[in-house]
């Protein structure tokens, strides 16, 4: 019986892979690993998520339309200031819940109280994350080489699902992606990225990511 049939395997080979619903059935599991929105059930490969179905090798995954980004420790992230207190600064990391930084984890002294002196909000930063709590609030922090405030380029927006087809194996597709642009760029776990160059560049760079969003939610050629 072939995998590619009805009866058999995911029919997710081929030019065009589909998709699917959470609880779409993909097809016999024998031969097949189940990767990420994938779980086997009776023998058979049930999809978990809405969006494509990705088949590497003899894993099959799910490759979501759009994601929320779920902080993991020690992930770089990039974040927007959007609010203080005496001692803790409110940052916006673009997860469901909150995120913090405790003036002991900032980017200097300063006085109890003195937090705006240091980081006003709107103010971008790059920071990690230090521990993500029972309630899923994160803990940042900006005790790091190259965390730090940003004040210079921009910030592009891209679903973190992305972000190992912007990297590329390795990284060669980022380290094109400079070099064609003549652009520095950080990629942020977040699925933020800064970037800073020449005009040009950061627009060459921007197009470049809309196109790839743009393919990432097209199945088969249908929005």
């Amino acid at each position: 019986m072939s995998d590619n049939n009805d009866a058999g395997g995911p029919r997710s080979q081929g030019r065009a892979s589909r998709l699917v619903a959470p609880g779409e059935d993909l097809g016999e599991s024998e031969g097949h690993a189940a990767g990420h929105g994938v779980l086997v059930m009776d023998g058979r490969l049930r999809a978990t998520k809405q969006g494509r179905v990705m088949t590497n090798e003899n894993t099959v995954s799910i490759e979501p339309l759009r994601t929320a980004y779920t902080p993991r420790p020690s992930d770089l992230v990039i974040g927007f200031v959007e609010g203080c207190t005496n001692n803790i600064w409110f940052i916006d990391i673009g997860a469901p819940f909150n995120a913090i930084l405790p003036m002991s984890l900032g980017p200097g002294k300063a006085a109890f109280g003195g937090t705006r002196s240091l980081m006003d909000i709107g103010e971008a930063v790059i920071c990690r994350v230090q521990e993500v709590e029972e309630t899923h609030s994160s803990v940042l922090t900006m005790k790091g080489m190259g965390l730090r405030k940003i004040r210079s380029g921009t910030i592009e927006e891209i679903d973190p699902h992305l972000l190992g087809r912007l990297k590329g194996k390795a990284g060669r597709s980022l380290r094109q992606l400079k070099e064609d642009t003549d652009c520095r760029i950080i990629v942020a776990d977040n699925g933020r990225l800064w970037i800073d160059g020449e005009i040009d560049g950061i627009v060459n760079v921007r197009n470049r990511l809309q196109t790839m969003s743009d393919e990432a939610k097209s199945i088969g050629g249908v929005a």
